[in-house]
């Protein structure tokens, strides 16, 4: 048995520099890309900074990354693809008018993305991206994305009250669903990418910080009850940088409502008889058995008071990540980050959250990535030992005190 964990960042973000998205754009955008890169202002100091290549430079990345010891990531957006206001993460679903330009945006992004998993072959998951304003549209992307390479997945929007699109739960998503189903691609949905829009005022950014996790909460009850699991049994839902600790109650919450409802519908007199109507039959499976069958969290930077929870929350669904290139990242402690959660945990429980679960749901080859683990992999006794003093100048909330009365 390896002396070392093998460690895959279930949780990490890249993207291209803005003019190198021009070469994976079709040549009918070009003159377009040309007078909006021009006069593109982007708002992310980060982005701006001597850090940036990061988030392109490949060679950089596997350094970082080695000296950090992790030997694969999954990889989300983070820069600003074509005619995005901002990061497409967090970016408004698109107009009608700008739905056009938006989507070869991101198609390039899904090209430049092939491009650099391929530089670090059987390293990199890289998470496809899609637009829900056209389904079919979708639908043949994620099969070019899925034949390009990218093993990551789709990153699935949030549908934030007035978006302008159908909310997730709609059947108008289905044949996104059974794409997926059938090409076993998972469908990621990433923390902050479902907020909907509150302004720049002190206390705007405030309820933001608050609010966004839940919102990017919803996507897992609105595909329970809209009834997507039961339509597609292997669909798979990763829920990412959303924390974990929450997941216990809201499944106690979601089988009250379920179980509450259901029985309701059988009986005309209750008030509560039409909000279940239907309900069963559309679902099938209650909300604990779904998040059992076909749901897993990407726990990014698990925090100790997290981790009692595990058993509840499942061992075989927790995948740990470092969020890198982030301020908020445990990069350059990522060994720290993982002590203060795991130390004194039997190691293969460490094993399967730090690494074993990633590989399987995002198909890592874990032998092979075994062997990088064992230069560079941190080890079974350092990762055991309690972390007695936090680094300096660790800015990562798996760091920071308090956190355990959080409800979401």
């Amino acid at each position: 048995m390896s002396e070392r964990y093998t460690v895959i960042s279930a949780d990490c973000h890249a993207g291209a520099d803005l003019l190198d998205y021009r070469p994976y754009l079709e040549s009918k955008h070009h003159e377009a890309f040309d007078a909006w890169a021009a006069t593109y202002v982007n708002p992310y100091e980060d982005l701006m900074a001597d850090t940036a290549d990061r988030n392109w430079n490949s060679a950089r990345r596997l350094a970082d990354l080695e000296a950090d010891g992790i030997v694969a990531e999954v990889v989300f957006p983070n820069t600003i693809p074509p005619f995005f206001p901002s990061a497409s993460l967090m970016a408004p679903a698109p107009t009608r008018e700008e739905f056009e330009q938006r989507w070869a945006g991101l198609r390039a992004h899904n090209r430049w993305l092939a491009d650099f998993c391929a530089e670090a072959p059987g390293r990199r998951a890289g998470v496809a991206q899609i637009l829900l304003n056209d389904v079919d549209e979708a639908v043949r992307e994620i099969r070019r994305t899925k034949e390009a390479g990218l093993t990551g997945g789709i990153l699935l929007p949030g549908a934030p009250p007035g978006s302008g699109v159908p909310e997730l739960y709609s059947d108008v998503y289905d044949p996104i669903w059974a794409v997926c189903a059938e090409l076993d691609v998972p469908v990621n949905h990433h923390g902050g990418s479902a907020s909907p829009p509150l302004g720049e005022d002190p206390a705007a950014r405030a309820v933001f910080m608050v609010e966004t996790t839940w919102f990017s909460h919803r996507a897992l009850w609105h595909l329970i009850f809209g009834g997507a699991f039961n339509r597609h049994p292997s669909l798979k839902l990763i829920l990412t940088e959303q924390g974990s600790g929450w997941i216990p109650g809201v499944l106690d919450m979601l089988d009250y409502y379920h179980d509450r409802l259901v029985a309701a519908a059988t009986k005309a007199s209750t008030a509560e008889s039409k909000f279940g109507a239907g309900l069963a039959e559309s679902m099938g499976k209650g909300p604990s058995q779904v998040w059992r069958d076909n749901c897993f969290v990407g726990a990014s930077f698990m925090r100790p008071h997290e981790v009692p929870l595990r058993d509840r929350i499942g061992l075989d669904k927790i995948m740990w990540g470092s969020d890198y290139p982030h301020d908020e990242g445990t990069t350059p402690f990522s060994r720290e980050g993982l002590r203060i959660a795991y130390a004194g945990l039997p190691r293969d429980e460490v094993a399967a959250m730090v690494g074993g679960n990633a590989a399987r749901v995002y198909g890592f080859d874990l032998p092979s990535l075994n062997k990088v683990a064992a230069r560079v992999g941190p080890t079974v006794a350092e990762i055991a030992e309690p972390l007695k003093e936090i680094p300096a100048e660790a800015s990562s909330p798996a760091f920071a005190p308090g956190g355990s009365v959080r409800v979401w």
